[in-house]
């Protein structure tokens, strides 16, 4: 169904754009339902706000209903995405906008989802309310990104997120490890796992890195994604901490058909799930990978290499958008570089940079499909 033009004002703008901002607020925290945000206003002021909660529910427009109680009436609702028409594990967030008495809906998107797809609009048009979409859907396309990739493509959206030296390498020669980039940097990584539902890693960064992989900031760590690790053969040992914490924070490994099931069962009495895939050209075949997760309600992925895994993602064509953390020193040219066997411009070169901000010593730059 075609968008019809926003009626919108400058007005219009300011509630969607603090719309948009509650809703990012659940990112990371509601898969697989997407990450809402939602306004009332009547009379020109703000009598309800509202955000997709831990888990998906209750819905952005119910928290902001709730708010608002009898001052819905007549009001203005606000929502980042087409409220939902269907009945799944709560009932239509339509009906309830009917009953309470909203007299205009500003929606940023419809949602693609087959069981919405423009039937919440046309029930709230069909109850009388005034309807306006497109508000903001630049914004809110990115914000549901996650939610939209899942619905259209039966993945997840796809961030690779690569620490840089300068003359970009990733590692030392002998492929040792090395922390690039400062503290400002470290943190943002920290929020932007945060963001994300899960995150991805080989094995081989699992066994020389022994990383954690979570959220290590202040109140934070409550919001650390699952932890995915591509391991074949199933080699992970039981003491590096993606295992021995799994209790703490979630950890789902993929391995090949070919691992016996003993192997697969001592992860599971760890309290990892496994999954099997198949083989493409000797590795894990990501599609399948990406199909299991999406299935699993995954919407936004943050893969974190090493050199390996970031250019099988590449290779594939399965990077939504790049996150690029340059460091200010040279590491040299028997440095591991970024991307196995490719050059960086294998993935820079098929993507658009949103822009580049400064942390502390180090810069950040974003990609977004071209």
């Amino acid at each position: 169904m075609s968008e019809p033009a926003p009626q919108s004002t400058n007005d219009d703008a300011r509630y969607m754009a603090l719309a948009l901002s509650l809703g990012r607020r659940g990112l990371g925290n509601t898969w697989s339902n997407p990450a809402v945000g939602a306004v009332i206003v009547k009379d020109g002021v703000i009598v309800g706000r509202g955000w997709t909660q831990p888990g998906g529910r209750p819905h952005a427009e119910i928290e902001a209903l709730k708010q608002a109680k009898k001052a819905a009436h007549g009001a203005t609702l606000y929502a980042t995405l087409e409220p939902c028409s269907h009945t799944g594990k709560s009932p239509p967030c339509a009906d309830a906008i009917i009953k309470a008495g909203i007299a205009r809906v500003v929606s940023a998107l419809e949602d693609p989802n087959p069981e919405v797809a423009g039937q919440g609009h046309e029930r709230l048009r069909a109850k009388g309310i005034t309807v306006d979409i497109g508000l903001g859907a630049d914004e809110a396309r990115r914000a549901h990104a996650g939610h939209i990739t899942r619905v259209q493509k039966a993945r997840p959206f796809v961030t690779l997120k690569l620490a840089l030296s300068s003359d970009d390498k990733i590692g030392l020669a002998g492929r040792k490890p090395i922390a690039l980039t400062g503290e400002a940097a470290r943190e943002r990584v920290f929020q932007m796992r945060a963001q994300h539902d899960a995150i991805l890693v080989g094995i081989g960064t699992v066994i020389s890195d022994n990383p954690h992989l979570t959220c290590r900031l202040p109140g934070m760590m409550d919001r650390s994604p699952v932890r995915v690790v591509l391991d074949a053969r199933l080699r992970a040992p039981l003491s590096v901490s993606v295992v021995s914490t799994v209790n703490d924070t979630p950890t789902w490994i993929f391995c090949s058909r070919k691992p016996s099931d003993i192997a697969e069962e001592i992860l599971q009495q760890k309290g990892c799930k496994v999954f099997r895939v198949d083989e493409h050209n000797g590795e894990l075949d990501l599609d399948a990978v990406l199909k299991v997760l999406a299935e699993q309600g995954i919407t936004r992925l943050m893969v974190e290499g090493g050199a390996t895994v970031a250019a099988s993602f590449v290779g594939a064509d399965l990077v939504d958008e790049a996150v690029l953390l340059r460091a200010d020193r040279t590491i040299g040219k028997e440095g591991v570089s970024a991307l196995e066997g490719m050059p960086l411009s294998a993935l820079t070169g098929k993507m658009t940079s949103r822009g580049t901000e400064t942390l502390g010593a180090d810069t950040l730059e974003t990609f977004e499909r071209a």
